[in-house]
């Protein structure tokens, strides 16, 4: 399948796609374009630095030179139903109306790395549907979204003065994947200090010979401020990574991880249905588990091995979510 794959210019079709690979259910990622000119920004950091604001900015920046832009909103998710609780596609609504640009909000259904497990798989039938940019804004809930830079090819940390976790965000591990740190809120008091605290850290890391060294650039993303010059940014990271090969060496790590991700999803829910349905086995494992005769790990490998020695694990059906 071409770049044209019946998806562009059919929004009812696209969202039905969308909603297919959410559910597990889309069996024609095989027939997309191998490779595409779609890039895919992740946009990460902790509750409050103005990544909504920001990814719409980028929106309206990138539309300025023509260019089709796609946004994935990962909205935490109802414990109960698994639905998103928030909606993106509402605080972008000024783009609304543009044909050119598509938004959709997905649950993380309880996914704790930030962004959806269909993230990925997403993206490319969005690249497939023609979009030059793809936008993956994370769920937000700091040190835990460390997996967009599994997923993205750009991966931008935001950030903004006077909120106490943020620098701390940066030094518990989220430093490590961003590309380009961002920081958002610009005019705000501490601004400064905070810009000079994120190149301090910069220049104590080690970056090897040849490697991206990561920047740093102030936006006020309500008025645009600093967004072109964050996109030029962007561009020259994009360049860096064909010259250099880095790209390549990301693909395929990304792809290792959208394997390894999979896999975990089709483990968990082939050992819910076993749970599910081996209510024996279940009652006696927890029988010990609750009088201390056998340890978690201890009852999670009796439980893997009745499952192994009753012919599981099978691949649960397309579309069984978690109970």
């Amino acid at each position: 399948m071409s770049r044209d794959t019946g998806f562009l210019g059919d929004r009812r079709a696209l969202a039905k796609a969308l909603t297919r690979v959410e559910n597990g259910e889309f069996d024609g990622l095989q027939d997309l374009a191998a490779e595409s000119a779609s890039w895919l920004i992740g946009i990460t950091g902790p509750p409050g630095a103005g990544k909504s604001t920001l990814t719409s900015a980028l929106v309206t920046e990138l539309r300025k030179s023509g260019k089709r832009v796609a946004v994935l909103a990962v909205d935490p998710s109802s414990p109960f139903s698994g639905g998103a609780l928030l909606g993106d596609r509402i605080r972008m609504r000024s783009h609304r109306d543009d044909p050119d640009v598509f938004i959709r909000s997905m649950s993380a259904r309880g996914h704790l790395g930030g962004l959806s497990v269909a993230t990925a798989d997403a993206a490319r039938v969005l690249a497939a549907a023609g979009f030059d940019y793809v936008i993956a804004e994370t769920v937000g809930v700091g040190q835990s979204e460390v997996e967009v830079a599994s997923v993205a090819d750009a991966t931008l940390l935001v950030l903004a003065p006077g909120m106490g976790d943020a620098v701390q965000a940066v030094k518990a591990g989220v430093m490590e994947i961003a590309d380009i740190f961002v920081v958002n809120k610009a005019d705000s008091d501490g601004a400064g200090r905070l810009v000079t605290d994120i190149r301090g850290m910069l220049r104590s890391g080690v970056v090897d010979e040849g490697a991206w060294a990561p920047s740093v650039v102030r936006t006020v993303a309500p008025e645009g401020t600093g967004v072109a010059e964050l996109l030029e940014l962007v561009e020259r990271h994009r360049r860096h990574l064909d010259d250099s090969g880095e790209l390549g060496r990301r693909q395929r790590a990304r792809a290792l991880f959208r394997v390894r991700q999979a896999a975990e999803e089709l483990s968990d829910r082939a050992v819910a249905q076993w749970l599910a349905g081996s209510q024996a086995e279940v009652d006696s494992v927890l029988g010990l588990l609750l009088t201390d005769r056998l340890s978690s790990r201890q009852a999670a490998e009796r439980v893997l091995r009745a499952m192994i020695a009753s012919g599981e694990p099978r691949a649960p059906a397309a579309g069984v979510t978690h109970p």
